[in-house]
């Protein structure tokens, strides 16, 4: 859970739990970019069947999807999330998660260093 969006980043709850099968089944048909959907129209879908979801609350539920491996080459992008078979693409994603990931660690280091100069002077 993470400070200050308490909400939005809590555990999955037993309902959202249920929906994973729901999940997986309307995402492996998404293969290739050509295909992909947004979380935008997923919240719709599920609206359609009755279902009442947060855009936050689905990024939550993907989220588990792609860390427990449950699809393999589940990507996202400014498109959508779709499933990629192209190694080259999930190499280049990869990278790219990896380039976010030091962009949020020289943030955090930055931060610490900010606390050391104001604070333990």
């Amino acid at each position: 859970m993470l400070n200050g969006f308490e909400k939005e980043t809590s555990e999955l709850s037993s309902a959202e739990i249920e929906l994973i099968p729901t999940f997986i089944s309307g995402l492996s048909k998404k293969v290739g970019k050509k295909n992909s959907i947004t979380n935008k129209a997923i919240v719709q879908s599920l609206k359609n069947k009755g279902i009442s979801i947060s855009e936050p609350r689905v990024r939550k539920i993907i989220n588990h999807i792609r860390s427990k491996g449950l699809i393999d080459g589940l990507i996202a992008s400014s498109n959508g999330y779709y499933i990629s078979t192209d190694i080259e693409e999930i190499k280049a994603y990869i990278d790219s998660l990896y380039g976010r990931e030091e962009a949020i660690r020289i943030i955090r280091e930055g931060f610490e260093a900010q606390i050391r100069r104001t604070y333990y002077k």
